[in-house]
């Protein structure tokens, strides 16, 4: 079922694309334009053809002349060079094409537009000499009534196309400039778009796979193969060899659309391709080489054609093949490469068949229309790929945030768990190490049966007790901070300084120690819980208190610095020797000074606020000179 609908959905794409050629071979033609047709070298002209829409296009009743014959009847379009198939006969050479434009009317300023002579040409009218150049040429004249001869005489020494081979177009100016206007912003939408494609593939080139790299090589060659467009509306230079670039795009083309249906069927590898792409690389060397032998050998031109018809047959045949091996992968990069190529292998097969019968007005010729559909294809692919990666990407984030909050939840209500753990172990604790305590201390005051080794043993005892009862004390504190859940709220820095100073100036005085608070020059603000705040001061301030002996000083000052808040706690105490500075901030770390007192948690606990704060804090200190804590939080703006 899933390939009798692929085939099916392919069917109608090329019946919609089938219809769609037969309007523009009916709408945009212009061999299919109405009267005037010349005929034996005239084309009469009235007033009324002139102020029509299209304009009038002079295909029929020209007079060809070159070195073999002379005024023979021809039409625009009818033979694409001047062999006119007898292969003895150069392909190159000079022409003159005649046609008299019989008027009958009022007086009419008219213009004359020749496309795409990609060779010299000088346009004559009335044996004036109006136009000479290569590429695009226009001249415009007064047509007053009766006969008046327009003469194009053509030089051509390189390429497959010699003499005049696409049809002039005559009518007023602006007619002419409103057709030219549309051709000149469809060409360059035409090959603007795919560049941008382009553009936009080259960020997934690493990571969006073969596809995407073989879709923007694909876009780059249509893209080379629209500028002819502008290399003959401009004549740029090396316009006269701009064929062969223009035939490298084609085939790179071609190439492309084969291996993308080739991805796209899920089979890249086999022998069958393998022999495929080395036909779809020779092939075009064959071409470019009989492209440059056209002017040596005048059979170059007649094999050029008819190997290029069978290229065009070949590789439409083998995107059809590749497309039908894979024709049941219904997913978006298969079913949109495998209808885009299909079209473009229409668009090769409807041109050969149209060759001499078909040339766009405004618009483009069947295979450039195809080319664009293809571009238009991978555009809306690439579309609905990029906002696909895009949903998956936001389901993915939005279960990975479901996940994290379910494992932080997790975390959190372990923590809690572990936290009033310890808070019960500590309580649990108290009383046997207490109990302990008290025992030891009866032993030690009766003094019954207490020897020298005993009096060992219970001092040993007695420092294990009191190493318990430390730690224990220390899980209180910590489970004390742990408790504090109130909000953080806006602080300001000279407020606080002037709380800390009420706070521990009394017990300064009582211990006869100097107790200065200095305030910034402006007020400055940090987010904080007030609690820990005094946790952190009072650890700082009654360290350098046991620290600081009686006449010495404590010194606590704040400071800003742009959008940083600094606050110094300094004092002229006994200071902390150079080898235990690395260690202070650890947990339950003692110096050797305070191991009989000490329980090594108040610089942690004041380490673990200030990292809370988002902030940072320092020490300096040196044995006999006194200790400065530095510490730097953010400023709440």
């Amino acid at each position: 079922m899933k390939r009798q609908g692929a085939w099916l959905q392919q069917l109608v794409v090329l019946i919609l694309l089938a219809v769609f050629f037969c309007l523009l071979f009916y709408t945009d033609n212009k061999y299919q334009t109405p009267p005037p047709y010349g005929k034996s070298g005239v084309i009469t002209l009235r007033e009324k053809d002139l102020e029509r829409q299209n304009p009038v296009f002079l295909i029929d009743g020209w007079l060809l002349t070159d070195e073999n014959v002379k005024n023979q009847p021809t039409y625009i379009g009818e033979f694409s060079n001047l062999q006119r198939g007898d292969l003895s006969v150069s392909p190159h050479g000079q022409a003159s094409y005649q046609l008299t434009l019989r008027y009958e009317g009022e007086p009419r300023i008219v213009s004359v537009d020749f496309p795409q002579l990609s060779f010299q040409y000088a346009i004559f009218l009335d044996e004036e000499l109006f136009a000479r150049g290569m590429g695009n040429g226009r001249i415009t004249f007064l047509l007053e009534p009766g006969d008046h001869v327009l003469r194009v005489e053509t030089s051509s020494k390189l390429g497959y196309y010699s003499g005049m081979y696409f049809p002039p177009a005559l009518s007023t100016a602006e007619t002419l400039l409103q057709v030219a206007g549309i051709r000149n912003f469809v060409y360059a939408l035409a090959f603007l778009l795919p560049l941008t494609l382009a553009a936009f593939t080259l960020f997934l080139w690493q990571t969006g796979g073969s596809i995407n790299r073989w879709f923007g090589l694909l876009c780059c060659c249509y893209a080379l193969y629209m500028f002819r467009y502008f290399v003959q509306l401009f004549a740029m230079p090396g316009a006269q060899y701009w064929f062969l670039a223009q035939n490298l795009a084609f085939y790179g083309l071609c190439f492309c659309v084969v291996q993308l249906t080739v991805l796209a069927s899920g089979s890249p590898g086999g022998k069958i391709w393998k022999w495929v792409r080395m036909v779809l690389l020779i092939w075009p060397l064959i071409l470019l080489i009989l492209c440059l032998l056209i002017p040596v050998f005048s059979w170059a031109v007649f094999f050029h054609g008819k190997l290029t018809d069978i290229y065009y047959v070949f590789t439409f045949c083998g995107a059809a093949f590749f497309a039908s091996r894979g024709i049941a992968d219904q997913s978006l990069e298969s079913c949109a490469t495998k209808t885009g190529c299909s079209v473009f292998g229409m668009g090769l097969i409807v041109n050969l068949f149209f060759s001499n019968l078909f040339e766009p007005i405004r618009f483009f010729w069947q295979f450039e229309w195809c080319g664009l559909l293809l571009v238009a294809v991978f555009g809306v692919m690439m579309v609905l790929r990029s906002r696909r990666v895009l949903r998956e990407n936001d389901a993915l984030t939005n279960h990975l945030e479901e996940q994290v909050k379910m494992r932080t939840e997790e975390v959190t209500q372990l923590l809690e768990e572990r936290k009033a753990f310890f808070s019960d172990v500590a309580h649990d604790l108290k009383a046997p190490v207490f109990a302990t305590q008290s025992f030891i201390k009866a032993i030690r005051k009766s003094g019954m049966g207490v020897d020298m080794e005993l009096q060992g043993y219970l001092d040993q005892a007695e420092a294990k007790q009191w190493e318990m009862a430390r730690r224990l004390q220390g899980l209180s504190e910590i489970n004390a901070l742990d408790r504090i859940k109130e909000e953080p709220v806006r602080i300001s820095l000279k407020e606080m300084l002037s709380e800390i100073y009420a706070a521990y100036h009394g017990e300064a005085e009582v211990r006869s120690v100097y107790f200065f608070v200095e305030q910034p020059k402006q007020d400055g603000f940090l987010k904080a819980q007030p609690e820990k705040l005094n946790i952190l001061f009072e650890n700082l301030i009654y360290n350098a208190l046991k620290a600081t002996p009686r006449e010495g000083n404590i010194r606590v000052s704040g400071r800003i610095d742009r959008d940083k808040i600094y606050v110094d706690v300094e004092d002229s105490g006994c200071g902390i020797p150079e080898e235990e500075l690395p260690f202070i901030f650890q947990r339950f770390y003692v110096g050797e000074k305070n191991r009989d007192t000490g329980t090594g948690l108040g610089l942690y606990i004041v380490h673990s606020i200030v990292a809370e704060l988002g902030g940072t804090i320092g020490v300096w200190s040196a044995v006999g000179e006194g200790t400065k804590f530095t510490m730097e939080f953010p400023q709440n703006i």
